[in-house]
């Protein structure tokens, strides 16, 4: 039997959100840790910018999984602003290329997805 499969931008958009809203989850709750360390001892940022920054985008996490395009696009937003200052952050410590990569990847995501939503 011979499968037509179909790729098509809502597929990409679903994969996408997925992957988006799990590894949002993974970073700041399975490796809340990890994240606290490196706010304190190498980004020198403080704790309530930590939580607030988590708070966001678990928030965000839970609205790209609705179904509401609106909510949708408020969360990729900001997730991408967010994703920018990482970057940022990323070079104002002057970390090599390779530390802000998970923050790139994550606004393409974002600027792909809004694409696709809009």
């Amino acid at each position: 039997m011979i499968y037509n499969f179909q790729v098509s931008p809502e597929l990409i958009f679903d994969i996408l959100r997925i992957l988006l809203a799990v590894s949002l989850y993974f970073v700041w709750v399975v490796r809340y840790e990890n994240i606290t360390k490196e706010f304190r001892d190498d980004y020198k940022l403080p704790d309530w910018l930590r939580d607030m920054v988590g708070i966001l985008k678990l928030a965000c996490a839970g609205m790209i999984l609705t179904n509401n395009p609106e909510l949708q696009t408020v969360a990729l937003t900001t997730i991408a602003l967010l994703m920018v200052a990482a970057v940022g952050t990323h070079v104002r410590i002057k970390n090599p290329p390779t530390k802000a990569l998970p923050a790139i990847t994550l606004f393409i995501f974002c600027m792909l997805m809004l694409f696709i939503v809009a």
